[in-house]
C-alpha cells in the first residue's frame, strides 16, 4: 500500500467535521495528523483547564474520526512543538503536500510556512470558514480609511448578511445599537435566581485528560475541581440550545454587571465552544434570532448579543491579522512594570480583582467586563508592561487564542497601540466598580477615597494616569470630560494623589 500523497493538519482549535481542512478529503491518499504537543501549554504558562479543555476536545474529536474511518495519526504528549513533530512525520512519511486551515496564532503560522519552505512543500492553507468576514473582505473594508472602527464595519456585516435588517437596509427598531439600554447593574439585593448554564460531566476520556494534566503541570496556575466545559459537537449544541431557551432574555440587560460569587451570570459561556470551532457563529446567531422570535425577546438583547459575534469577534480577528507581529509589540505609553504577582494567585486585599481573579483560577473564565474593566484597567493604570499582561490574558482563559485575545488585551484593554481601533482608553475609577457591582462593600479600601491609606487603589491610580496623561486626554472631545473633573480637585490633593500613586507603583505585590 502507497503511503498517503498528502498530510492533513487539524489544530486543537479546529475541531469541525465540516471545517476547510476536510474539504475534498480523498480517504484514498490522504492522512490527518493531530499532535500534543507539552511544549505548547507552556509557551505562556498556561491555565491548567486550558490545557485540559484543548486536551479534551481535541482527543474527543479523535474519537469521531476514527469513528468514520478517516486516516489519522494522532500525537499524544509529545515534547516537541507543534512544528517539530509536524516535520518529523512529514519527512518519514515523505510527503510532498500539506494541507491546514490557517492557524489562529501568527507565530504558528509563520512557523508552518517556514517548514514548508525548508521541506519544499506544496503548503495549501485554506482561510478559516468558520468566520462571516473573509481576510480579503476585511482588507477591502480596511482600504484607506483613516479610523478603523468597529461601529461601521458592524453596520456593514448586519447590511451584507442581512441580520437585523429591513427590507430596504435599515436597522431592525430604528437603530444599529442599543449599547445603552444592556449596561445596568443588578439591584442592591443582588441578581437574584440565574438559571445556570449546561455544565457537563467528564466522561471516561475527559477524567483521562484531567489525571494527565495534574499529573504533567502541577505548577501550573488554576483548577480543574470544577472542570465541565463543552468538548464535543453535541456538548455545545446542548449549551446553546440552553442558553437561547432561558438565559438569553436576561442577558442583555446585565451583561456588564458583576457580583461576587457569580462567575458567570446571565452570558452565553458559547466563546469556548465558538473558538474550538465546536460551533460555528452562523448557526449561533441563527439560535438567537429564532429565540428572539419564538419569545418576543427584549430587541437590546438579541442585538446586544449578536454585535458581539458578528460585530466586535469579526473585527477583532479582522484587526489581529491586519497589524500583526506589530500588535504584539506595541507599547503606547511605554509601560515597564512586571505584573504583580497575585494576578496568578488572586491573593490581593482588592476585593474586585481578588473575585474576577480568583474566579477565573477555578473555572478559565471571567466575562468581558471583568477582562476589560477590571483586571485590564487595573493593569493599564498601573503601568504594566503589555507583553506581560497579554500572556497572562492568553495563559490563563479557556477561550483564549491570541487572534481573540491579543486584540482585546493589546488593543482595547491596554491602549497599547495608542487607539488603532479605539477612540479612548478604557480606564475608569472605583466608582464605576462599585456602580457596577458589589464588591466595593466588602473591600478594606473606599472606593471615593482618592489617596491615603483607606483609598482605593483603582481610584489613586486612575486619577494619577489623568493627571500624567491630561494633555492626551484633553485633545480629544471623547476624553476632555474626564480631565475637567480634575479642575474640581486641588493642586494639593492632585499632589498627594502622585505621591501615594507613585507609592503604590513601587509596591504592587503589597496591594
Amino acid at each position: 500500500m502507497s503511503s498517503p500523497k498528502r498530510i492533513v493538519l487539524i489544530l486543537g482549535d479546529q475541531l469541525d467535521l465540516n471545517g476547510a481542512a476536510l474539504r475534498g478529503f480523498d480517504f484514498k491518499t490522504d492522512e490527518i495528523v493531530m499532535i500534543e504537543s507539552i511544549a505548547e501549554a507552556q509557551y505562556v504558562w498556561s491555565h491548567k483547564a486550558k490545557i485540559a479543555l484543548f486536551l479534551s476536545a481535541m482527543r474527543h474529536f479523535a474519537i469521531q474520526l476514527k469513528e468514520l474511518k478517516y486516516p489519522l495519526t494522532y500525537i499524544k504528549d509529545s515534547p516537541l512543538s507543534i512544528v517539530e513533530a509536524l516535520k518529523e512525520k512529514l519527512i518519514k512519511k515523505g510527503v510532498t503536500d500539506l494541507i491546514c486551515v490557517e492557524p489562529g496564532e501568527w507565530r504558528l503560522k509563520q512557523q508552518i510556512e517556514e517548514l514548508a519552505g525548508e521541506l519544499s512543500l506544496r503548503l495549501e492553507m485554506r482561510e478559516d470558514d468558520h468566520f462571516y468576514c473573509s481576510h480579503q473582505e476585511f482588507l477591502e473594508w480596511v482600504a484607506d480609511k483613516k479610523e478603523l472602527r468597529l461601529e461601521y464595519f458592524y453596520r456593514l456585516m448586519r447590511k451584507r448578511h442581512n441580520i437585523l435588517v429591513d427590507n430596504q437596509g435599515n436597522p431592525q427598531g430604528g437603530q444599529w445599537n442599543f449599547d445603552q439600554d444592556n449596561r445596568k447593574s443588578y439591584s442592591k439585593k443582588g441578581p437574584g435566581i440565574i438559571e445556570s448554564p449546561v455544565l457537563f460531566e467528564p466522561d471516561s476520556a475527559t477524567k483521562e485528560v484531567l489525571e494527565f494534566v495534574n499529573d504533567t503541570y502541577p505548577n501550573h496556575p488554576g483548577s480543574l475541581d470544577h472542570f465541565r466545559w463543552p468538548v464535543t459537537r453535541a456538548q455545545a449544541l446542548e449549551a446553546l440550545d440552553y442558553f437561547v431557551e432561558y438565559r438569553l432574555r436576561n442577558f442583555g440587560v446585565f451583561q456588564d454587571a458583576m457580583w461576587t460569587d457569580t462567575p458567570f451570570g446571565w452570558h452565553s459561556i458559547l466563546s469556548s465552544s465558538l473558538n474550538l470551532k465546536l460551533l460555528n457563529p452562523r448557526e449561533v446567531i441563527a439560535a438567537v434570532l429564532q429565540a428572539w422570535k419564538k419569545y418576543s425577546l427584549d430587541l437590546s438583547t438579541v442585538e446586544g448579543f449578536i454585535r458581539q459575534i458578528l460585530g466586535w469577534r469579526e473585527f477583532v480577528r479582522g484587526m489581529y491579522y491586519l497589524d500583526m507581529p506589530k500588535m504584539a509589540q506595541d507599547n503606547y505609553y511605554d509601560h515597564q512594570r512586571a505584573l504583580p504577582k497575585w494576578y496568578w494567585t488572586g491573593q490581593t486585599n482588592m476585593a474586585c480583582m481578588k473575585d474576577a481573579i480568583g474566579q477565573t483560577l477555578q473555572y478559565g473564565y471571567a466575562h468581558h467586563i471583568q477582562r476589560l474593566m477590571v483586571t485590564g484597567n487595573f493593569a493599564l493604570l498601573a503601568e504594566i508592561l503589555p507583553k506581560e499582561v497579554c500572556d497572562w490574558y492568553l495563559a490563563i482563559y479557556v477561550d483564549a487564542i491570541e487572534w481573540v485575545e491579543l486584540p482585546n488585551t493589546a488593543g482595547m484593554a491596554l491602549f497599547a497601540n495608542g487607539g488603532r481601533f479605539t477612540s479612548k482608553p478604557y480606564i475608569a475609577s472605583g466608582a464605576y466598580i462599585k456602580r457596577m457591582s458589589n464588591y466595593c462593600g466588602s473591600c478594606q479600601y473606599k472606593s471615593d477615597v482618592r489617596f491615603g491609606e483607606e483609598a482605593c487603589p483603582v481610584t489613586t491610580l486612575y486619577w494619577n494616569f489623568l493627571i500624567k496623561h491630561r494633555s492626551q486626554f484633553e485633545s480629544s472631545p471623547r476624553t476632555k470630560l474626564m480631565t475637567a473633573n480634575l479642575k474640581r480637585i486641588s493642586d494639593e490633593d492632585q499632589k498627594s494623589i502622585v505621591e501615594h500613586a507613585d507609592h503604590l507603583l513601587t509596591h504592587l505585590n503589597d496591594l
